[in-house]
């Protein structure tokens, strides 16, 4: 195997043992990316080689940090990193570089990762399509007509394709699921609050977004969990963390129960094939040793919806307010930005909290189930991976799409709650490409998931028994 082959895990081991050098890992994966990125488009603002090398070749020599020792990371695009461009895809920040890193950063820096550059995602994250005017599109490895998904979807295809061995990712509305479920890989999107934010605007009412860790191994997940987790004192409602790698030893499907929520009672209109092959993965962890049981609809979807739209409206509306009153930074925001926001600007005092009630009515509801459940299964998407010159799905089966957001409907009975959700690899279409399905838990229940992920994992490996096919 090639260096830029392995799992970050195993590479942090083989360094730890000597058995290779982070100088050799670095040389590895930016021969890697020479060789493939210009075909997807994932790994964005690179640094220059001479100076990677160099800082790889001074972590040969020093004392590991943390896991991370001489690993190469891109950081997620909506993330702040000291000295390094982050443009959050807006041509508003094309050319900004940051003074200091965002926490997540920092944590991961900290644990000894080596920052390589960016990876790419939609203009302010908003949208599971991953292009902007600052860098252009990020193309799904497995048909480079087709998307690789977002927000995080260069993270997603620069795992896919081995240029990278462990990325984070971010995830409001799916932004970490989906393009794990259309790349092949797994993203965990962690129970909210385990991965806190920087004390920055609004950290009482913004619930809805939480980072998190995408791999080609739930090890990999596992372990950079545990290093973006853990209490931020200056952000409200943080949870503790614990040694989320070691919580896979062991792990087994056996008695675990599943409701297997499918199409949310036919609400969520499904692309064909998609419900299929996520029973088909189901009948094999039956096989495992779980319990799967049909869930009818647990709360209604379109109350469910009506809360999410009317919630992630008054934020945007409240985060974008300074760009929004400039009328020439305003005239550089994306047209779904723009429709946030005025949706938001609209909104009562009554309207958020009636949306805050149905949310609180349904996280009840979700806690009362999952006292006979152990996980609820769901579609990660939708649709399949879509042409790369749409701007999104304008209909499923004819049924048409009233949002630029509303074929993503599926990700909100676990993102509304801050459920703790690992978007699983489960195969692949008639067209060859990839679908994931999701196994979410009550929150704080992040290493049981991650456990049963672990059991699905060893059984099928999907991501190394079908990797990519580009030279």
């Amino acid at each position: 195997m090639e260096l830029w082959e392995y799992s970050a895990s195993d590479l942090s081991r083989m360094i730890a043992a000597r058995q290779t050098a982070p100088s050799e890992v670095m040389a590895a994966h930016l021969d890697r990316i020479d060789a493939v990125n210009g075909q997807v488009n994932a790994v964005i603002s690179l640094r220059g080689r001479a100076e990677l090398m160099a800082e790889a070749r001074a972590a040969d020599y020093a004392d590991a940090k943390g896991w991370l020792h001489g690993i190469p990371m891109a950081v997620k695009d909506l993330c702040a990193t000291k000295g390094l461009r982050t443009t959050w895809g807006s041509p508003l920040f094309k050319d900004f570089v940051p003074e200091a890193d965002d926490l997540l950063a920092a944590r991961m820096r900290g644990a000894g990762a080596i920052f390589i550059g960016k990876t790419n995602t939609p203009e302010w994250g908003h949208g599971s399509h991953s292009f902007n005017p600052v860098f252009g599109v990020t193309r799904n490895p497995y048909d480079l007509s087709r998307t690789a998904g977002g927000s995080s979807g260069g993270a997603a295809a620069g795992l896919a394709t081995r240029m990278l061995p462990v990325a984070d990712g971010s995830d409001m509305m799916g932004s970490l699921r989906n393009p794990a479920a259309f790349c092949n890989i797994y993203g965990f999107r962690p129970s909210w609050g385990l991965v806190p934010g920087d004390a920055e605007g609004d950290t009482h009412m913004a619930t809805l977004a939480t980072e998190g860790p995408m791999g080609r191994t739930v090890e990999d997940v596992a372990r950079l969990l545990a290093v973006q987790a853990g209490p931020n004192p200056e952000v409200p409602f943080a949870r503790g963390t614990e040694d989320f790698g070691a919580a896979l030893k062991g792990a087994s499907l056996k008695g675990r129960r599943i409701g297997w929520a499918a199409d949310w009672g036919g609400a969520y209109a499904m692309e064909p094939g998609i419900l299929e092959l996520c029973e088909t993965a189901l009948r094999q962890m039956e096989a495992m040793g779980a319990i799967v049981e049909p869930l009818p609809p647990p709360f209604p979807a379109e109350k469910l919806w009506s809360a999410w739209t009317t919630l992630r409206a008054m934020l945007n509306a409240g985060g974008f307010k300074a760009i929004y009153d400039d009328p020439a930074k305003r005239e550089q925001l994306k047209p779904e930005t723009l429709w946030e926001i005025e949706q938001g600007k609209t909104l009562s005092a009554a309207a958020v909290y009636e949306a805050s009630t149905l949310r609180s009515r349904y996280y009840a509801h979700m806690a009362r189930l999952f006292t006979r459940f152990d996980a609820v299964a769901l579609p990660t998407a939708q649709v399949w991976p879509f042409p790369t010159d749409w701007r999104w799905p304008q209909e499923i089966n004819g049924q048409k799409m009233d949002t630029y957001h509303r074929w993503m409907e599926v990700v909100i009975p676990v993102s509304l709650i801050g459920l703790p959700a690992l978007s699983l690899p489960v195969g692949f279409g008639a067209q060859g490409l990839p679908m994931g399905l999701q196994l979410a838990g009550p929150v704080g229940a992040d290493a049981a998931i991650l456990a049963m992920g672990e059991a699905w994992h060893q059984a099928t490996d999907w991501p190394g028994k079908r990797p990519p096919t580009l030279a």
